[in-house]
């Protein structure tokens, strides 16, 4: 290891960091000038694998910063290391359409794995990525070939650790035996408003060894000691996750803040021209040495012969392994649908139960699906059956059990989306879906194709009372911008849902699934059911004559307008909206030809609260929906008791009719 190199190296990366924070006053500091030691050895030291020319190296090692407001860490060492970030961007810091955000955004910065916002996301996408990794080598590795072998590296602080999301998904790390992780804890024992010490009093070394993880504490500025705890926990494949417990002091290289709490925000910028002098940088700011850009690109041009290396590996893994290697490829077949089995006719069950009866035949089409669940595999039905259980004694399963950890088993699926090799998707009652809510904007944000199985959808959960009845949470899910939001009314519906959730590539997908039965609509053909559900919205009942009025409904309630519209007879169309957003992404024409803006005379049925049906029912219409919460009884008495019935919808339209 050449120290006076990285020494170099590091204190030109706490220049980079000081000058771009002080050039837009906005930024953080205390993380990029604490960790410029780890970060030299991790790019510069040959810790951690990866090739700047080949971004997406299948076997490179994945690294997270979970304390993202740190970016500038990350910005500075890819830059240094080669990747397409170019110092022009660097000095674009914070500024409007720049390639370096606040925050780390996955698929705006070339190298950044994962947009790591709130604190502690990082540490569950970054165990993600290792049960992904775990996965693809039990799954693709051969005895001839080991085409995935890497390491999930994230770096993460006091605050990180801090948030539950963290320690559900280090528990999970634990008990499944995650030895492809490593967490680096920038403990600096300084949190933004005060010393660590006033809101936590944890050994940490105790927590993470209870946890099931091998713990180190090492001097976070002295390179050998971080270099030997890293190449200590890559060659020790004993069935722990690690964790280094880095020691170093916050804003390191500002006197006047180095070590305190006003050091972890933009507090130290305004001694810039001091610390730069301090650090022995010249006068030039975002000033890189040519010593320094020899020797990252003498480590560019070694990364680069060890992926080529690896390509040959994975050609030859190709050759030997065509169905493998086609497996690898992913994809969903464009005839998913033709790819699920009809239900009978008349076949009278809860969406969830139909949900895992298509889930099946969705699992033998697209063998890249994963299922998981919040200890309610029983209750969700996802379970994907002859697969097998994720976990040491199967790295290769498809069922995922992620334990009562609803926060960390969505930041986990965002972790597998990241990496893209396989397809995610995560089940727990609808109700608790806020307990997951930041994973899920997260995703959103991201793009992230995961799926979410969301069952027990409104008060027909019954006797548990409205502490489980989530009335307000399939709106409160719609305002979250780019997630679909399905609500199937039957059987058929509900293979269309599934089928839409796994051919949707730019984003996530949330299906909203019963408890109770709910009855077949047979009077719509299945190809109009499932496409409708793929268009977000279709002609449920065509109105004889002219139209007077048209019923909207989803999920359970579709029944009770179509029931309606019978007894209100002609003019009365049925408009089944399982899934706005998808409606909404439909051609004006189509969207006109469901919904004629010429019929102002609409009522939208749906056992929630009415928030989102607004931009449907214009002034002029109504709602038959539950603006309360719900009450403890057997579903169907509440459901009565509130409203949701054929009768109640028919005699708030009579008078449009």
């Amino acid at each position: 290891m050449k120290t006076e190199i990285l020494t170099q190296a590091a204190t030109q990366a706490r220049g980079l960091a000081i000058d771009a924070v002080h050039a837009c006053s906005s930024g953080h500091l205390g993380l990029p000038l604490g960790c410029a030691e780890i970060g030299a050895v991790l790019y510069g030291a040959g810790a951690l694998r990866y090739d700047p020319a080949a971004p997406k190296w299948l076997n490179r090692d994945r690294l997270v910063l979970s304390a993202g407001h740190g970016s500038m860490f990350l910005y500075s060492w890819l830059h240094l290391s080669g990747y397409a970030l170019s110092l022009d961007e660097v000095k674009n810091f914070r500024q409007l359409g720049s390639e370096t955000p606040g925050h780390p955004e996955f698929g705006e910065t070339v190298g950044v794995e994962a947009t790591t916002g709130p604190l502690g996301q990082g540490i569950g996408n970054a165990v993600g990525y290792a049960l992904s990794g775990k996965r693809a080598a039990a799954k693709f590795n051969t005895a001839e070939h080991t085409i995935f072998d890497h390491h999930v590296i994230v770096l993460h602080g006091d605050g990180c650790l801090q948030e539950g999301v963290s320690k559900e998904s280090i528990a999970f790390a634990g008990h499944n035996h995650l030895d492809n992780l490593i967490l680096i804890y920038d403990s600096n024992d300084v949190t933004l408003d005060a010393m660590a010490e006033r809101t936590q009093s944890e050994d940490a070394e105790a927590y993470f060894t209870s946890q099931g993880f091998d713990a180190v504490v090492i001097d976070g500025h002295n390179f050998a000691a971080i270099e030997g705890a890293i190449a200590q926990a890559k060659g020790n494949d004993n069935g722990k996750p690690k964790v280094i417990i880095a020691k170093t002091t916050i804003g390191k290289g500002i006197p006047e803040v180095e070590g305190t709490a006003a050091g972890h925000g933009e507090g130290g910028a305004k001694f810039a021209e001091d610390a730069r002098k301090g650090l022995g940088l010249p006068e030039e700011t975002f000033y890189v040495s040519d010593e320094v850009r020899a020797h990252f690109k003498q480590v560019a041009e070694t990364c680069a012969i060890e992926s080529a290396a690896w390509e040959k590996t994975f050609q030859a893994w190709s050759a030997a392994n065509p169905e493998l290697a086609k497996e690898l490829e992913g994809g969903v077949p464009d005839d998913l649908l033709d790819q699920i089995p009809t239900f009978e006719s008349g076949t009278n069950a809860a969406t969830r139960a139909s949900g895992g009866t298509v889930m099946q035949a969705v699992a033998k089409a697209v063998p890249s699906l994963i299922s998981g669940s919040a200890d309610l595999y029983g209750s969700t039905k996802n379970y994907i059956k002859e697969s097998g259980d994720f976990g040491p004694e199967d790295y290769s399963a498809r069922n995922i059990w992620f334990g009562i950890r609803e926060h960390g088993m969505g930041a986990i699926c965002n972790g597998i989306a990241y990496d893209g090799i396989f397809k995610s998707s995560g089940a727990t009652f609808l109700v608790f879906a806020d307990y997951m809510r930041g994973s899920i904007r997260l995703a959103s944000l991201s793009g992230l194709p995961v799926t979410y199985i969301f069952t027990h959808d409104s008060v027909g959960v019954g006797e548990d009372g409205p502490t489980h009845q989530p009335v307000e949470t399939v709106s409160g899910l719609r305002v979250i911008p780019n997630l679909d939001v399905i609500r199937p009314a039957d059987a058929e519906e509900t293979a269309g849902a599934l089928a839409a959730a796994m051919q949707r590539s730019e984003g996530p997908t949330a299906l909203i699934l019963t408890r109770q039965k709910v009855p077949a609509q047979d009077a719509i053909s299945v190809s109009e059911r499932r496409e409708g559900v793929l268009k977000g919205g279709y002609i449920a009942k065509k109105e004889s004559g002219d139209l007077k009025c048209i019923l909207m409904a989803t999920g359970s309630e579709l029944q009770h307008a179509m029931g309606a519209a019978e007894k209100l007879g002609d003019g009365v169309r049925v408009v089944s909206l399982p899934c706005f957003e998808r409606f909404d992404r439909q051609s004006s024409d189509y969207r006109e030809s469901v919904l004629p803006s010429s019929c102002t005379a609409r009522v939208a049925v749906e056992a929630g609260v009415s928030a989102t049906w607004g931009k449907y029912l214009g002034f002029q219409g109504e709602t038959v929906c539950i603006d309360r919460f719900g009450m403890s009884a057997p579903g169907s008495t509440i459901m009565a008791e509130l409203g949701m019935t054929a009768e109640n919808v028919a005699a708030k339209a009579g008078h449009f009719c």
